[in-house]
């Protein structure tokens, strides 16, 4: 199941009412429209004519300066000014008043426009358009004016002031950075002056050496200190010898003496004589052991010979162990003297070492800063000659691609544009105006709007422009809206016997008095023996429809003692009876008021089967309402949208008041054409209308004029023809 489906025919519904109430006030849509179209018409008729002029120019960075040793210095200001606010505010320098004043100066605007300076600064201001060309870095200057000559000039002027005061706003701004540049300049060589001079005084306080000739500006030349690397390199090497003595003593003295011997002989001493000796004993020995092995015997004179030999430097092998070790102890004393000499004279240059360090520090450092500010001094005067040179070199930071030109056609005001939207506001307007006035209308617009506010039916919808339909040929579509009247009366009267019916209205011009016609002739045609009485003594107008003479008639009937067969008359239509309202007197209301109108009512209630009573307005005399306390029901007759809601309800209770009883509305002249919610209601009137050939002969019509006899309108039927009823 779709649930959205009401709300979608909401939707709908409310579509269709707004474009009833656009249909229905299209008049006024119509109105407006014209009047605000004719409107925008007559003011870009009367408009002045103003021509443009426009100048395109380009609005560049400034040129960087070119750097003496040949490289291209940066510029930093250019670099900044190309931010996203950018053309916003060039925009606002070239409408600026300082740009403005010189252009009224240069054209004389003000002897031109016979204005003052301030009105002239005005008119420029208003005049002058600046606008960003989309893509591109390109500014539109754009001038419009009723003189084409001053439009050109204008905003040829506009660019060359605007040229004009950026230029001197960029050498103000150059002369201002190139004072301060050369401020600079002179505190960095004073400040450069102060450092050689702190330099100087280090160099000659502390006793600094130069090496070199880059010391101010090279590595640090100033000797290291060598004494205090000496004497520590030189207690090292004691130190070491020291060691290598204590340790040769050690292993003398733990050696038997062959090891002695062999050891001592590997010492690379001074005065050993082991070293030499050793080699000879061993060699003796050798030589020994051949005799032997040669088959000498120990008393061999050779053998003993050899024997006190190695005897003989075995003995001087010991002398000189001794004699070694004696010597490696005073070599070990004096290294150990040696020693405690260096160590003091390492710790004397170490502390020479460390205040000489300290003095270098400090020379190094203040000659870093030296050559810092030296160096930053250089780069300044390198910038300061740039920046002097680069203002010797001409250059334009604003240009101009596209000079103005006079134009011959002027581009306001744009008639086609003041046309559309002259058409579209009426529009606009006129749609507002209809749904304004529709709001504020109180009208009856709808059968909803009669029963909720009356409380009573709607008998029939009768469309517009509605003509007398038995004056009309053959059987109109028109008819059957009072058919459907005639068949809702009949079953919404509660009692058959109740068939005088009064109609009235409220104001006048309402279509009473057509309806009460048509009304009588569809029910003469159904077969009823109507009776239509022209109670409307103040504009009688029923006779009109039939051409009868309204001289006798109602009043002649309640003032005088004439018979009611004298004041009725047949009309050319069968079953159809007329009372005419006769002269009119000069209190229409006391006539009616009166028994003997009374008596008249209940006298055609008993000779005929309707009745049907014209009154006047109800809210404009009271006869409507005595009309309506004589008679069985009364029908109100509404002209559709004309009314207000409260003058119906006052309609209702004026009946109710006098005892009335109201059987519905009729709701009049409904232009179905245009308000689609009543095509449904009467769209089926031509459909099922009988067609001319389906119609029998005409009724036959009576004797013009000639009245109808007491025994004839007595003998007609009551209710007749009953199955004809609709």
């Amino acid at each position: 199941m779709n649930l959205s489906t009401p709300q979608q025919n909401e939707a709908a519904l409310h579509a269709v009412d707004y474009w009833q109430v656009i249909k229905n006030r299209y008049g006024i849509i119509l109105l407006t429209l014209l009047l605000v179209f004719m409107t925008a018409a007559v003011i870009t008729y009367v408009m002045p004519k103003k021509y443009e002029s426009e100048a395109t120019i380009e609005v560049k960075p400034r040129v960087a300066g070119m750097s003496p040793l040949g490289s291209t210095m940066t510029e930093t200001s250019g670099a900044n000014r190309m931010t996203p606010q950018f053309f916003g505010t060039e925009f606002e320098k070239i409408k600026s008043r300082n740009s403005l004043e010189k252009v009224v100066e240069n054209l004389e605007l003000v002897n031109r426009w016979n204005v003052d300076k301030e009105g002239a600064l005005g008119i420029l201001k208003g005049i002058v358009n600046t606008n960003n060309i989309r893509g591109t870095d390109l500014i539109s200057i754009r001038v419009r004016h009723t003189n084409k000559v001053d439009a050109r000039d204008i905003a040829e002027e506009v660019a060359k002031a605007y040229k004009a005061y950026r230029a001197e706003i960029e050498s103000r701004e150059a002369e201002r950075q190139l004072h301060e540049l050369n401020k600079a300049v002179r505190d960095q060589e004073d400040k450069v002056e102060e450092r050689r001079k702190v330099l100087a005084t280090i160099v000659r306080t502390k006793g600094i050496i130069y090496k070199g000739t880059d010391s101010f500006y090279g590595q640090s030349g100033v000797d290291e200190d060598q004494g205090a690397k000496s004497a520590l390199q030189t207690y090292h090497d004691l130190e070491q010898e020291k060691m290598q003595l204590e340790s040769q003593i050690t292993s003398l003295l733990k050696y038997d003496s062959d090891q002695l011997m062999v050891y001592a002989a590997g010492l690379n001493l001074p005065d050993n004589i082991i070293r030499n000796l050793y080699p000879q004993y061993l060699d003796a020995k050798r030589q020994l052991d051949g005799y032997r092995i040669n088959g000498l015997g120990d008393k061999h004179p050779t053998v003993l010979a050899a024997t006190d030999q190695i005897e003989k430097m075995k003995r001087q092998l010991d002398e000189g162990v001794v004699n070694l070790r004696d010597t490696l102890k005073a070599q070990l004393d004096l290294a150990t003297d040696r020693l405690k000499t260096v160590e003091v004279r390492k710790d004397e240059t170490r502390e020479e070492a460390i205040r000489r360090g300290l003095d270098a520090q400090d020379y190094v450092d203040a000659k870093r800063e030296f050559e810092t500010d030296q160096e930053l001094l250089q780069t300044m005067k390198l910038k300061q000659m740039g920046e002097t040179i680069s203002r010797k070199i001409p250059g334009e930071s604003v240009e101009m691609h596209d000079a103005p030109v006079i134009s011959n056609s002027p581009v306001s005001p744009n008639v086609t544009l003041n046309l559309v939207l002259g058409a579209v506001v009426g529009l606009i307007f006129g749609v507002g105006i209809a749904f304004f006035l529709e709001y504020l209308d109180t009208s009856v617009k709808s059968l909803e709007d009669v029963e909720r506010y009356l409380q009573v039916p709607v008998l029939a919808v009768i469309p517009k422009d509605v003509g007398i339909l038995h004056k009309q040929s053959g059987m109109s579509p028109d008819a059957e809206a009072y058919r459907i009247l005639r068949t809702n009366i009949e079953f919404n009267r509660k009692n058959p016997e109740d068939n005088a019916i009064t109609v009235v209205s409220g104001g006048a011009g309402e279509g009473k008095s057509t309806t009460l016609v048509n009304l009588a002739y569809i029910c003469a045609q159904g077969g009823y023996t109507t009776l239509m009485i022209d109670a409307d003594l103040r504009r009688p107008r029923l006779h009109t429809f039939f051409d009868i003479n309204n001289s006798v008639g109602l009043t002649n009937y309640l003032t005088t003692e004439l018979m009611l067969e004298d004041v009725i008359l047949q009309t050319p239509v069968d079953n159809l009876y007329f009372m005419p309202s006769g002269i009119l007197p000069a209190d229409a209301a006391g006539i009616l008021n009166s028994r003997r109108m009374s008596e008249l009512i209940q006298d055609v209630k008993q000779r005929f089967d309707l009745v049907l009573v014209d009154s006047p307005p109800i809210l404009g005399v009271s006869d409507a309402s005595v009309l309506a306390s004589e008679v069985d029901l009364t029908m109100l007759v509404v002209q559709h949208r004309k009314l207000p809601r409260n003058m119906l309800l006052r309609v209702k209770q004026a009946v109710e008041n006098v005892g009335g009883h109201v059987i519905g509305v009729v709701l009049n002249n409904v232009d179905v054409r245009s308000d689609s919610q009543y095509q449904y209601y009467t769209s089926y009137y031509t459909y099922y209308a009988p067609a001319e050939a389906q119609v029998g002969p005409p009724m036959a019509a009576a004797q013009a004029g000639a009245p109808q006899s007491k025994t004839q309108a007595t003998a007609a039927p009551r209710g007749g023809n009953d199955s004809e009823l609709y």
